[in-house]
């Protein structure tokens, strides 16, 4: 399975005057992914790049259905100071996702890693929208690729 599933990293903060362009990547990445075999996607469920990853592969799952939306949770309690908006997106994918999964019951200290390395892990590929070098995107996408992961990053155009 692991062959066929890609994870996403990314920022919580996507420029506003970068949106449609990363959303354009990032379509177009998945289906030429789908297109060489892909299956499985997993997202860790956080606001920002996470979100938008998931609600394409909602999208993209319309024209093929047999894709799945696998959910990596930090922690039971993750939305815990989110607003209310961002609540509604969270319990929505939920609801739509093919599964879902906590690593933690409740926030830890290690939890937001723990997710991380989960969806790394069991993945060949991690897309990602990574423009700083630094946080917790950089760590998981230099993670990513010291376990042989192949990078595709969103932010560095075609």
């Amino acid at each position: 399975m692991r062959e066929k599933t890609c994870c996403f990293s990314g920022h919580r903060d996507i420029d506003a005057k970068a949106i449609n362009e990363v959303k354009r990547r990032l379509r177009y990445t998945l289906t030429d992914l789908i297109s060489k075999g892909y299956r499985y996607f997993g997202a860790g469920g956080a606001r920002g790049f996470d979100t938008l990853a998931a609600f394409t592969v909602l999208e993209l799952k319309k024209v093929y259905p047999h894709i799945r939306l696998i959910l990596v949770y930090p922690c039971k309690d993750q939305t815990k100071g989110w607003n209310d908006d961002d609540k509604k997106k969270y319990e929505y994918l939920k609801s739509h996702c093919d599964k879902y999964v906590y690593v933690s019951e409740e926030y830890t200290k290690g939890c937001m890693h723990k997710r991380n390395c989960h969806l790394a892990d069991n993945s060949s590929v991690c897309v990602c929208y990574l423009n700083k070098q630094s946080g917790g995107t950089a760590y998981t996408v230099n993670y990513a690729r010291q376990n042989g992961l192949r990078i595709i990053n969103i932010a560095e155009g075609d």
